[in-house]
């Protein structure tokens, strides 16, 4: 179904493996891009559930928007295992504006597609995203 604010349409391999993020853990984080030429969003890359926060942040290509979920583990004063999964808006400044526009247009119809995200972040660089951040908001 599209999204009625930008035409977008939902791959539904978005839904499927956030859902195995989510019930199974099968992933540590999903990376999802727009496919302008078929006004879709897809599944662009999977982070194995042994994978690190760094090798997520790698994965984000720095002069393009995209979406990405990350399942952060941690541990809480009282010594007990949390984990949280995070919804992030990356766009970068260097991006190009359409795309800009397009991802910001999309966002709010797309993360609802996402039922379980717990925290959300919007990052235009890696500072606002950064380990720090993260740990900071998932408390």
């Amino acid at each position: 179904m599209a999204n009625s604010a930008s035409g977008m349409a939902v791959n539904d391999e978005c839904k499927m493996r956030f859902l195995e993020l989510k019930a199974k853990r099968s992933y540590r984080f999903i990376v999802f891009k727009i496919e302008e030429n078929i006004q879709q969003v897809m599944v662009e890359k999977l982070g194995g559930p042994k994978e690190k926060y760094d090798n997520f942040s790698a994965c984000l290509p720095r002069n393009e928007c995209r979406y990405a979920v990350f399942d952060f583990d941690f541990t809480t004063d009282e010594n007990v295992q949390k984990s949280k999964i995070f919804f992030i808006a990356w766009s970068p400044d260097t991006s190009r504006v359409r795309s800009k526009m397009l991802y910001a247009s999309s966002k709010d119809r797309f993360r609802r597609e996402l039922d379980g995200v717990q925290v959300e972040l919007q990052a235009t660089d890696a500072s606002e995203m950064s380990i720090d951040i993260v740990k900071e908001r998932a408390f």
